[in-house]
């Protein structure tokens, strides 16, 4: 009695497998409540558990991740709880049914919001009126859920969509659902399948103006879900999406034909990164006239200057960008929100509305002594500079890079292709724990970088002002900290040296957001981040919008392209004085003709490989690594797809 519930899961238990995050815990059986991770530190006993809405009962302990639906585990255990109803008293025998009704119909789709009220209601008479403990004690899991995880009810009844994929209603396929912006992927491999390369390419491209430079940096969430890996290998996607990319040419001319029933006017978007651009695309399909404001000498944000040649090539990128131009977007660069133009000018210029999507460009910094000295170069700062400025040289300098995201891993490949003598990667945690793309890491180590795993900087050595070398401590696994990870802790006396001339701090980045601030726009911003609501993208200005790495802080590609359809959307909506968020229908389940002759690769069928240039050639030059698909093996590999999308 009295073990912190978080000792229990992680000391005893050893944590989440696969890597994979808690999302809550259920004591006490089928009438137990649902703790979140905000409740880990709570101490287990009789009175701890119930004040939080729980109990002990059997001592019996359900640990579940991010792959569990808190709406399904609910209707399960009121499932149970009303089948087991003896019927003696009225509130448990038809208030449960009514309670399981009601979950039913949120689980489905069929919810509405005056539905949370009614569930309030009806778990107040259950515990109110039943005679015994069962009654009592139906509605807990319903009410911790509420509680805790109100916002995946919100989801289930507002968006239609189940994050975890449970609800079949709500899913067509786990690899479309688990996309940000829903791309129809069983569709498009289908059509590759055929061999209908420009169909596929089109349905792509109907939501996603950036299927090249996905299909070459998403980290791939789809291919996470894909049901195909439970068989063997999942299938790969996001080769296949750059196989059309490639396979179909975008040559002049190629952008959609915008047949706009009224002319919107006109709108400002900030920042020309995906989430920017995305909007632009979009809103230039409706009928806005769109103008991008750019503070950076070129088009693409951080597609442009954050991510080197090697994993997308720069014609890629631009030849997307101007199919977005031949929309009639205007793009202007070296125009820097707050500086050369402000938010109120914009407006007061006959901008009808504006989409700020600036972006996180500031590297933050290590906090340690020296790190002021010369050959102290960011981590954004030093790919900007090298995607910018391709004569940068690092000719016999020997380079370390902190951090383990793919900034740093970006970074350290660069060096390599500079010509550094050596590169060493210092990350805190173990390489399990290493958030960059296990693909880059791997291809890392196979052109030499070395990876100095639970090791940390302590300081920057060096005289006159330059550096000379880095200090650093070794670190052990301790406790475990609220995102489910244990804590890297440094082991006293294990310091040790790395001579290096050049060190670059890749730990993060953040928005720079102080020119809101000082030009009467702090009321958009909070704890370094613009404000702005998840479903329709809006500000508290009316006509503002915001997305991106500038609302959510750093995230993907694929992420900011989501937040950029979605605020083009609302922003289409204002313009027209409709309301701006509008509750989507349910997903199209219809099983079509065809997929009665689908047969998809009997099981053992190897995934298709990606083609790579051998490690040593291409450590010394930017060329592309990933040489592409032939159409041979992407055909070959889009008839791996189970075609999820077609289950009875």
């Amino acid at each position: 009695m009295g073990i912190k519930l978080r000792d229990v899961i992680y000391e005893v238990g050893g944590g989440i497998p696969d890597h994979k995050s808690f999302k809550a815990a259920q004591t006490g059986g089928p009438i137990g409540g649902c703790l979140p991770s905000s409740l880990l530190d709570l101490p287990i006993d009789y009175e701890s558990l119930t004040q939080a809405g729980a109990m002990m009962g059997s001592g019996g302990l359900i640990v579940m991740d991010e792959s569990t639906c808190m709406v399904d585990v609910a209707k399960y255990f009121l499932t149970f709880a009303q089948s087991e109803s003896c019927g003696k008293c009225v509130p448990c025998r038809v208030g449960s049914k009514q309670m399981l009704e009601i979950m039913e119909d949120i689980a489905a789709g069929r919810g509405e919001m005056e539905h949370l009220d009614q569930l309030q209601y009806l778990s107040k008479l259950l515990k109110m009126g039943s005679l015994c403990a069962l009654g009592g004690g139906t509605p807990n899991p319903v009410l911790s859920t509420l509680e805790h995880f109100r916002h995946e009810y919100e989801e289930h009844i507002l968006d239609k969509h189940c994050s975890a994929g449970v609800c079949k209603s709500l899913v067509v396929a786990p690899c479309q659902n688990t996309c940000p912006l829903g791309t129809p992927v069983p569709q498009y491999v289908g059509l590759i399948a055929k061999g209908a390369f420009q169909e596929a390419l089109d349905l792509v491209r109907e939501d996603n103006p950036f299927p090249g430079v996905c299909g070459r940096v998403c980290p791939r969430p789809c291919e996470s879900a894909c049901r195909r890996g439970t068989v063997d290998e999942p299938v790969a996607i996001c080769d296949l999406k750059r196989f059309i990319a490639d396979e179909v040419s975008l040559p002049e001319g190629s952008a959609p034909v915008v047949v706009a029933a009224e002319d919107l006017g006109k709108v400002a978007v900030i920042g020309s990164g995906p989430a920017g651009l995305t909007a632009a695309y979009h809103l230039a399909k409706q009928g806005c006239r769109v103008t991008v404001f750019e503070a950076l000498p070129v088009v693409g944000g951080m597609m442009a200057v954050g991510i080197p040649e090697y994993r997308l090539p720069r014609e890629v990128l631009n030849s997307e960008i101007r199919a977005i131009e031949e929309l009639a977007v205007q793009i202007h660069t070296g125009m820097r929100i707050g500086k050369d133009i402000d938010l109120d000018e914009l407006l007061a210029r006959g901008f009808r509305a504006v989409f700020v999507a600036v972006g996180a460009h500031q590297s933050n910094k290590l906090g340690i002594p020296g790190e002021e000295r010369q050959g102290v170069l960011h981590g954004t700062n030093f790919l900007r500079d090298v995607n910018l400025n391709g004569q940068l040289s690092m000719a016999g300098r020997s380079v370390a890079v902190v951090g383990g995201g793919d900034v740093a891993i970006d970074a350290a490949r660069s060096a390599l292709r500079l010509a550094a003598r050596e590169v060493h990667v210092v990350y805190r945690r173990s390489s399990e724990e290493m958030p960059a793309q296990q693909a880059e890491i791997r291809a890392a180590a196979e052109e030499g970088v070395k990876f100095h795993y639970l090791a940390a900087p302590k300081q920057v050595l060096g005289g006159n002002g330059a550096v000379e070398g880095l200090e650093c401590i070794r670190m052990q696994l301790g406790g475990w900290d609220s995102s489910g990870r244990r804590r890297p802790e440094p082991v006293a006396g294990s310091e040790f040296h790395l001579d290096v001339d050049v060190l670059i701090p890749a730990i993060g980045q953040s928005p720079d957001l102080g020119l809101f601030n000082g030009n009467g726009h702090g009321d958009l911003v909070n704890r370094g981040l613009i404000m702005a609501d998840r479903r329709t993208m809006a500000t508290q200005r009316p006509g503002v919008f915001a997305g991106g790495d500038a609302v959510t802080g750093p995230a993907t590609v694929i992420q900011a392209i989501a937040a950029g359809a979605k605020a083009a959307k609302s922003m289409v909506r204002y313009l027209k004085g409709e309301e701006l968020f509008i509750s989507p229908g349910l997903p199209d389940k219809t099983r079509p003709p065809e997929a009665d002759s689908w047969s998809p690769a009997e099981g053992g069928t190897a995934r298709s490989r990606m083609p790579e240039l051998d490690p040593e050639r291409r450590k010394r030059d930017f060329r592309e690594v990933e040489t592409g698909l032939t159409r041979q093996s992407a055909v070959r590999e889009a008839g791996r797809c189970l075609r999820c999308d077609w289950e009875e």
